[in-house]
């Protein structure tokens, strides 16, 4: 998607695309490291497809990471920590 597309939609329907994109990207980093992919260039146009999202994203001042569900406001994921946990079964 052009920059100046990406311009022109909702802050939610960015954020979606840059969900989108960056799910797009991981699959074709799995499919390259397991010898999948076939066309690699999918690879760079996937990553600067996110860059340029992300990029009028910031321009915007949009958190990318920022999630929204139906009738709630904006709200980010959770951050659990691993540090310091055992697993003694």
């Amino acid at each position: 998607m052009k920059a100046s597309e990406l311009r022109d939609i909702s802050d939610d329907k960015l954020r979606e695309h840059i969900a989108t994109a960056r799910r797009d990207v991981f699959g074709l980093r799995l499919q390259h490291a397991t010898g999948e992919l076939e066309n690699t260039a999918g690879m760079r146009r996937s990553k600067r497809d996110l860059a340029r999202a992300l990029t009028v994203a910031r321009q915007r001042g949009v958190d990318p990471t920022v999630t929204t569900t139906a009738g709630e406001g904006p709200r980010s994921a959770p951050v659990t920590s691993l540090r310091g946990r055992t697993d003694n079964g």
